[in-house]
């Protein structure tokens, strides 16, 4: 047994950074990265969180403590690591999802998943800055994955959020832009048909910059049966750095999830 528990736990420090583990936590907060992006600004969640709330941030392959192994090619891959590692804590307690951008698309791709395979649902799906995948806007979106670096650079300083002295830096960028391009290409190629019917029955709130580029967040409710809400923010695609930004999406997160234990039970 001892040696199954041990491979189950390292399993899970590899895919899972969780800053602050809280047993008694009521739900949980799974976090996916943006495109390029890793754990640490999610991780950090769970100390500003109270004791209700266990964030677990999502740590893919290519980066951070991961950093040899090879990129994920598409979203599969990443559905399947995720459950794989975390079904037995997602059928202990409530949990909830949260993505920005490429991590919209993946909470989405695992609230699928888990829904049509396991029949379990998180008790809110929290989504930001993209448009739903199904969406016109979406599917008519420029590749950026194919850019050559140089136009790719270009794109990424007029969308703003990465900072300057990175930009700045050919050695740095060496090592971001590998990790950048690969998740744009896994959300480039993913396709998913508008559902027929809602398939979950949580509630489902979109955040976004208002100066970011218009996202089809509306296209959103089609996902699910519960209540739809959208939350416009000051700021461009990456808005959600803000400390005040932040500081709301927060007290937003914790008031819906301590409420909806009332419903889970």
């Amino acid at each position: 047994m001892g040696e199954i528990d041990e491979t189950a736990t390292q399993r899970m420090e590899k895919v899972i950074n969780c800053f602050c583990k809280k047993p008694d936590a009521v739900a949980r907060l799974i976090c996916f990265p943006w495109a390029g992006g890793g754990s640490i600004h999610y991780a950090r969640w769970g100390n500003v969180l109270d004791g209700s709330i266990e964030v677990y941030a999502v740590k893919l392959p290519g980066r951070e403590s991961r950093a040899k192994e090879a990129f994920f090619q598409d979203m599969q891959q990443i559905v399947d690591e995720v459950i794989g590692v975390l079904l037995p804590e997602l059928r202990e307690k409530p949990f909830a999802l949260f993505g920005h951008s490429f991590g919209a698309m993946t909470s989405f791709a695992v609230a699928d998943a888990l829904k049509r395979v396991h029949n379990l649902e998180p008790v809110h799906i929290f989504l930001s800055g993209a448009s739903a995948p199904y969406s016109e806007t979406r599917i008519k979106a420029p590749k950026r994955s194919e850019l050559s670096d140089e136009d790719f650079l270009k794109w990424l300083m007029a969308i703003g959020g990465t900072p300057p002295e990175l930009l700045a830096n050919p050695e740095v960028l060496k090592l971001f832009l590998p990790a950048l391009k690969a998740d744009l290409h896994v959300v480039e190629s993913y396709r998913y048909n508008k559902p027929d019917r809602p398939f979950l029955s949580c509630p489902v709130t979109c955040f976004d910059g208002k100066q970011d580029i218009p996202h089809d967040l509306q296209a959103w409710k089609d996902i699910s049966s519960g209540d739809f809400t959208v939350r416009m923010l000051d700021g461009s695609h990456f808005y959600l750095k803000d400390a005040e930004n932040e500081k709301i999406i927060l007290d937003y997160i914790t008031k819906h999830l301590e409420t909806s234990e009332m419903d889970y039970l």
